[in-house]
């Protein structure tokens, strides 16, 4: 959530610094992620204005500009601006300026031959528009040599992450009055609204679909005029991160912003009949705002008329009864609807919005009609136009939920005390309304939830708004008892068991990775042995079943990594995967999985081509992990039935007798491999630690910690005509001193002698491995190293083969 410091202060009156704020709003839970100041990305820019223009000598299109500063002599700068002229203001970029929109660096330099002394800007440049056509021109009274950003006035933005649980602070207001509470500044009252139609709302209104949409209120306004929005609104909707469109739409977005109140427009002309808001019909289509078509079911509500859908509620509009610059009537919609019908959605059409994201949370009921009412206001102020009388089809949830609190719980549950007056303070200044004694620490209050908090359920929710408010850094901090004497041990058998085995695998060359425990329904129905869990209401589709084997996150990882170019994989994860035991009782079993693909060995003077891994291999990592956690392996039985996910030819299972499977290894099967899209063999396995005996003792591991470069690097291929009796391992040396900031590795891979090669000779093939840090290669940095290898060899006789 973005806001500009001055749209706050619209509701919050307050002389409180950006600092300050942005450190309370911290303070009280509301995590502040950032804080864009344009002061400083206009810093060295000035308003200066030009004195003379003459053509330059060797440049048609460019002219010399003699410059005014307010300070000292006059500078010169060349230009290449139509619009630049003797007597224009402007802004002047001085040398050492940085330029917002592309981040060069102002010097002066010369141009074509004359000397320029800065850069006269456009307001693309500096990022406060799109105009790239001529340079900014500013009013004739405008103070010359005064900063740019102070003229300008700059406005910093703060960006604040707000957590699924806080729908009120979806809005600018929402988060003004928690900072009023906590003590910066005073809470301004939203206006009171009553905007009465002048004549009756010629569009009927109703709900089919009680459910999804409970309530739904509209009213129509006919004579407005769209265009672009005021310079004041633009500003506020991009500190906000939305882009203007037109002042009807920035409209609707400035009170969703302000408010967390979606609304939505639609032009008149383009609705045919009545407005309804009912179910999507099976297979029904619409074109969004966001020109992609999508295909509905029955369980979406939709807004509609006698043509078609016309509006995902409470996601996303239509295209087709969008306004544009001739829209001249509309109709003003504003509804509730069922968050959990919104979030489904949302998710069966992977399709996220704003609008979206505040109705899945839980919107204030009882703000339909302040909202129609602002919403109006705001657009007949910017758009002229006569309203009609509002049409209401439904009511939203109105009983206000009560919630039984005693002031002790505040100290009981948060650890500190807080005085029953200063807690009444602090919920009635969040909204809410408290019956009961200041003064009696273990009366019962009742509390009255405000209709934007659908998060307060009980007790310990109000505990955790008195302490936040009051402040989260007066809780002490108090240590957990200890009992006299030396420590004991922690670690559970198995957590220790996963540590030893944690460390073993990486102690063999492999990395751990760590997967989601949730996966896309037909990647866990690949390597189900059973029926699945499946979420009712999952993040995503991708995470709609949990995980019953380890191998499919696995497999997605390997194939990620792969196609961003890694030459070979051993990756491990230790886990849970999660089977559905008889009468749907869940049942979790620790399991230890890995996958190596790409190549085991790189190639070679001496074996040739790479290779790759092999049932074998896998089979090795197991019989290693199995030995670590204790398992008796001199006892297991190799056997097959390795499950459809192997390779039938080429994977068996380990066991303990004909039942007990402690690990099942092998190729991945082809079909399997297929729906993965991996390519090339793939070995893999899976130990089931739950089934493990009880190892006598332990082992040793050191840690391996390995932290991967953040650019992926470079090999190049070198084939040297060097004397015959030569080491190879004095070129090899020679070459990876080379250029000891780039090359990471060398290696022989090629010794030929034959046909080809002068007598006395021998080629070697060098295999060099470039590691860029911070930027990647360009083709004149991998010349230039290029050069300094054949430059090393050299030095050895080598010589470069054609």
């Amino acid at each position: 959530m973005k806001f500009s410091l001055s749209w706050l202060k619209q509701y919050l009156d307050t002389d409180a610094t950006i600092e300050e704020i942005a450190a309370k709003l911290n303070a009280i839970g509301l995590e502040v992620e950032g804080i864009e100041d344009p002061a400083e990305k206009l810093a060295g820019f000035r308003v200066a204005k030009v004195l003379t223009a003459a053509r330059h000598p060797d440049a048609d299109k460019l002219q010399v500009l003699t410059v005014d500063t307010g300070e000292g002599a006059p500078l010169q700068v060349v230009c290449g601006a139509p619009n630049a002229r003797a007597g224009l203001v402007g802004v002047l970029g001085l040398p050492g300026a940085t330029v917002p929109a592309n981040g060069l660096v102002l010097k002066k330099s010369a141009i074509r031959g004359v000397e320029s002394n800065g850069m006269m800007c456009s307001t693309r440049e500096l990022e406060l528009g799109e105009d790239h056509d001529g340079i900014i021109e500013l009013p004739e009274d405008a103070p010359i040599g005064t900063s740019f950003a102070e003229y300008h006035g700059a406005d910093p933005v703060i960006d604040v992450a707000i957590t699924p649980n806080r729908p009120d602070c979806m809005g600018v207001y929402g988060i003004a009055r928690d900072l009023a509470a906590a003590g910066v500044g005073t809470l301004k009252p939203i206006e009171a609204l009553d905007i009465p139609g002048s004549f009756p709302c010629p569009v009927e209104i109703r709900i089919e679909d009680t459910e999804g949409c409970p309530a739904f209120y509209g009213r129509v306004i006919k004579g407005v005029k769209n265009g672009p929005s005021p310079q004041w609104l633009q500003d506020r909707l991009k500190a906000a991160g939305q882009r203007p469109i037109s002042a009807l739409v920035d409209a609707t977005n400035y009170i969703m912003l302000a408010y967390g109140r979606p609304a939505h427009a639609y032009d008149l002309a383009k609705l045919n009949g009545a407005v309804v808001a009912r179910r999507a019909a099976e297979g029904e289509t619409v074109v969004a705002l966001n020109e992609k078509t999508y295909t509905l079911d029955a369980e979406m509500t939709v807004i509609a008329d006698q043509s078609g859908v016309h509006d995902i509620a409470g996601i996303m509009g239509g295209e087709h009864s969008g306004c544009g610059d001739a829209t001249a009537d509309i109709l003003l919609e504003i509804a509730y609807f069922d968050p959990e019908r919104i979030a489904k959605t949302g998710r069966k059409l992977n399709l996220t919005s704003d609008a979206r994201g505040r109705f899945e949370r839980g919107i204030d009921p009882n703000f339909l009609e302040a909202g129609l009412a602002h919403l109006t206001k705001l657009i007949q102020h910017l758009c002229g136009g006569e309203a009609s009388e509002i049409v209401r089809a439904g009511a939203a949830p109105g009983t206000p939920k009560i919630v039984n609190f005693t002031p002790s719980l505040v100290e009981k549950l948060g650890g500190v005390k807080v005085a029953p007056a200063e807690q009444k303070r602090i919920l009635e200044s969040l909204g809410f309304a408290v019956v009961g004694e200041e003064a009696e620490w273990d009366q019962s209050w009742a509390v009255t939830v405000p209709g934007w908090r659908p998060d307060i359920d009980g007790g310990p929710d109000i505990v955790e708004e008195v302490v936040r408010i009051h402040g989260l850094d007066k809780v002490a901090s108090v240590p957990l008892p200890r009992a006299d004497g030396v420590a004991k041990p922690t670690a559970t058998p198995a957590q220790t068991l996963e540590r030893r085995v944690r460390r073993a695998a990486a102690a063999r060359g492999m990395q751990e990775a760590v997967t989601w425990s949730f996966l896309p329904e037909p990647a866990a129905q690949a390597f189900a042995e059973g029926p699945l869990w499946v979420l009712a209401n999952p993040i995503s589709e991708d995470m709609k079943a949990m995980r019953p084997s380890l191998l499919p996150g696995l497999l997605m990882a390997a194939k990620r990594n792969l196609d961003r170019g890694a030459a070979s994989l051993r990756l491990f994860e230790l886990g849970r995967r999660y089977l559905r035991g008889a009468a749907g009782i869940s049942d979790e079993r620790l399991t230890v999985s890995l996958v190596l693909a790409g190549e085991k060995a790189p190639r070679g003077w001496a074996t040739g081509k790479a290779t790759a891994f092999d049932a074998y291999d896998a089979k090795a990592e197991v019989l290693a992990l199995l030995a670590e956690a204790g398992a008796p392996v001199e006892k297991l039985q190799v056997m097959g039935e390795a499950g459809p996910q192997f390779h039938p030819g080429q994977s068996a299972t380990l066991r303990l007798g004909p039942k007990t499977v402690l690990a099942r290894f092998g190729m991945l099967h082809p079909k399997v491999a297929k729906q993965f899209d991996v390519d090339g063999p793939v070995a893999l396995a899976e130990v089931f630690l739950d089934a493990i005996p009880a190892r006598k003792g332990a082992a040793s591991f050191a840690r391996v910690s390995y932290a991967p470069p953040p650019l992926q690097a470079v090999t190049r291929d070198y084939a040297f005509l060097v004397p015959a009796h030569l080491p190879s391992g004095d070129l090899v040396r020679v070459v990876q001193g080379a250029d000891k900031a780039n090359i990471v590795a060398v290696r022989l891979f090629d010794d030929f002698r034959g046909q080809g090669v002068p007598e006395g000779q021998k080629s070697l093939a060098l295999e060099v491995t470039l590691q860029p840090l911070e930027k990647s290669y360009k083709d004149d940095d991998l010349k230039a190293i290029s050069e300094k290898v054949t430059t090393a060899a050299a030095k050895l006789g080598a010589v470069l083969r054609g």
